[in-house]
């Protein structure tokens, strides 16, 4: 109990809010804060198919009697709510006889506001269960689940293979094995509901009745939200995750780490709610009872947004590279088994200029290792293979620049051409040739005319 013992009174409020959320009830937030600066837990639940609002006192104390049980029952007896309701103590301490046998008495007397009381040693046991644990006063969320890093049908390395298919002159298969790395990063799933009116003396002019959701990157700092191509990868695959073994996928990848989560739910949630407060306030325009046109700014309050989930997983950010001659090419991307979505892709870019996408056509160069756009990609004179204007040699034959591997392909083609009669040397520059056939044709139509032949 020392762990728990270090945590503010709110900080205990904030952990409670936690554990609620992740035990599954629904509608989890923290009401007003009262008088003595206590904020008490407001859920609901379902049973039976009839939802039940829970009134949740906080006590973080060494020892809770009987006094603040009485007076959480009369609270859930005025409090507001069109349906059953019971209330819940927790305490990081422990509750007296008294305590203990006024709610075991509600219970016993089926009242219709029963309470249960949960202290210390519950309250950790659950926790263990649930996945939260207790660090500097703060409440880190603990997940083991995980999108899959790699489609479990095919091999690690498919997506790198898959990418090679487009590229001209190599074979995805004769492609060395790449260096496979994953980074788990924690995201969280978020779902939160809006329901706000605005009124004025003429009646409603604004209403919001949405319910949002949207994944946010959850690393140390400030959470940041997923693009949506990302955020539609972690949706579509929460209910196929996987547990985070480091140790089983390190026997898969050559690299692995794990991130941490740098917020609590609490913190992700309060800050959810001010982005969604931000994101729905509008200036609305209308005309008063006197025919005069206002302007209002409808800004939901804290109150008129409800989180109703918040879903922690970690996404895989899969990063592999393969050597090729003189050249690396990294290919990234998050992934969810055979789903993936694209961070980086070096192979569809030429090494050579600013070319890039996988709508161009590129071809490898067997020479030096490059991929290059096809203004970068020429064919060797002697060999008709392939070969980049990075690497190749160059000389001009019949007014026109021929490309080679190296020096001794370039003197061998010395050689040959040296050898060539007129005729074949003239077919080294094929544009030339036609010219010079044109030209000929030409100057004899011009002889004939001026002979008078024609």
């Amino acid at each position: 109990m020392a762990v728990l013992d270090d945590l503010s009174g709110f900080e205990f409020e904030d952990l409670m809010e936690d554990v609620f959320r992740n035990l599954g009830y629904e509608n989890v937030r923290q009401a007003e804060r009262t008088a003595d600066e206590g904020r008490d837990v407001l859920m609901e639940e379902v049973v039976d198919g009839t939802r039940r609002a829970i009134v949740v006192e906080c006590k973080h104390t060494g020892t809770v009697g009987r006094p603040v049980v009485q007076k959480l029952h009369s609270a859930i007896a005025t409090f507001d709510f069109g349906g059953p309701k019971r209330g819940i103590v927790v305490t990081t301490g422990r509750f007296t006889g008294p305590a203990e046998e006024y709610a075991d008495r509600l219970q016993q007397n089926d009242d219709p506001y029963p309470i249960e009381l949960i202290d210390g040693e519950d309250l950790r046991e659950i926790a263990d269960e649930i996945g939260l644990d207790l660090y500097n006063g703060r409440i880190e969320i603990l997940c083991d689940e995980t999108l899959r890093p790699y489609d479990p049908a095919t091999d690690v390395d498919a997506p790198v293979q898959e990418a090679f298919r487009d590229i001209e002159n190599i074979e995805a298969t004769d492609i060395p094995r790449p260096h496979s790395q994953v980074t788990f990063r924690p995201v969280v799933a978020i779902t939160a509901d809006a329901d706000a009116v605005f009124e004025t003396s003429v009646g409603v002019i604004h209403r919001i009745d949405d319910r949002t959701g949207f994944v946010v990157h959850a690393e140390r700092g400030h959470p940041q939200v997923a693009d949506d191509t990302v955020a539609t990868l972690v949706t579509e695959n929460l209910h196929a995750t996987v547990d985070l073994d480091v140790d089983q996928f390190g026997a898969t990848f050559d690299d692995v780490e794990e991130r941490r989560f740098g917020q609590t739910q609490t913190e992700y949630k309060e800050w959810a709610v001010e982005r969604l407060q931000d994101y729905h306030t509008t200036t609305v325009t209308y005309t008063g009872d006197n025919n005069v046109t206002y302007e209002k700014t409808c800004e939901p309050n804290r109150s008129d947004i409800s989180v109703q989930s918040i879903e922690p997983v970690f996404l895989p950010q899969v990063r592999q590279t393969t050597d090729l001659e003189e050249y690396t090419y990294s290919y990234e991307y998050y992934a969810a088994g055979p789903s993936r979505v694209t961070e980086e892709d070096g192979i569809h870019r030429c090494v050579h200029c600013e070319t890039s996408g996988v709508d161009e056509t590129y071809t490898y160069c067997p020479n030096c290792g490059a991929i290059a756009c096809d203004s970068h990609s020429k064919t060797e004179r002697l060999e008709g293979e392939p070969v980049c204007t990075g690497c190749a040699v160059t000389e001009r034959f019949a007014l026109k620049t021929k490309y080679f591997y190296d020096e001794q392909n370039l003197e061998a083609f010395r050689e040959e051409y040296a050898d060539m009669p007129i005729h074949e040397k003239a077919m080294e520059n094929k544009w030339l040739a036609s010219g010079s056939v044109v030209a000929t044709l030409l100057l004899l139509i011009g002889l004939l005319v001026i002979g008078g032949i024609i």
